[in-house]
């Protein structure tokens, strides 16, 4: 299943809405105007709230976390830097990590568990500007949390690039 995200979109305050390879409204984001921290929730389309996405303000390394239903579900790290690819590590509150690498300035990365691709997120299919796709690769993923991983680093690494 193919999400289709318009690029730059994510300021708190604003609302958004990710439509699915069909044109369907799939997932509403909903920025939080007046937190102490960056706040993003991922909501069904009834307005339910399946995902909240925090940036911490004060943290050593650069960090974001999950929640699902005010519970932990992931915390995402820079994990190194090459020249050429960012590299994240997802690491969920069971312990099973993700891995995130690519081009995310670029919007072309992958995020894989143990060597599997689990969804890609690509530019190249798209022919509407400042829009990006999320291609998650097994059904039987959690939608909603790739989405949020995909948002979380494309937001990290433009906070670091200086651009948040």
């Amino acid at each position: 299943m193919k999400y289709l995200v318009r690029d730059k979109i994510f300021a708190i305050g604003d609302d958004y809405w990710i439509e699915d390879e069909h044109g369907r409204q799939a997932f509403l984001v909903d920025g939080k105007a007046l937190r102490l921290r960056d706040t993003l929730e991922l909501k069904d389309p009834s307005g339910q709230v399946l995902i909240t996405l925090r940036q911490k303000l004060i943290s050593l390394r650069d960090t974001m976390t999950i929640e699902r239903g005010d519970e932990p579900l992931a915390t995402i790290r820079k994990k190194r830097l090459s020249l050429l690819r960012n590299h994240y590590r997802v690491t969920l509150a069971d312990g099973t990590e993700l891995d995130v690498s690519g081009r995310i300035l670029d919007r072309e990365f992958a995020i894989e568990y143990d060597g599997e691709l689990l969804a890609h997120i690509s530019r190249r299919w798209l022919r509407v500007r400042e829009t990006y796709g999320v291609d998650v690769v097994r059904e039987d993923a959690d939608h909603p949390l790739l989405i949020a991983v995909a948002v979380c680093v494309i937001r990290m690494a433009e906070k670091e690039r200086g651009d948040g």
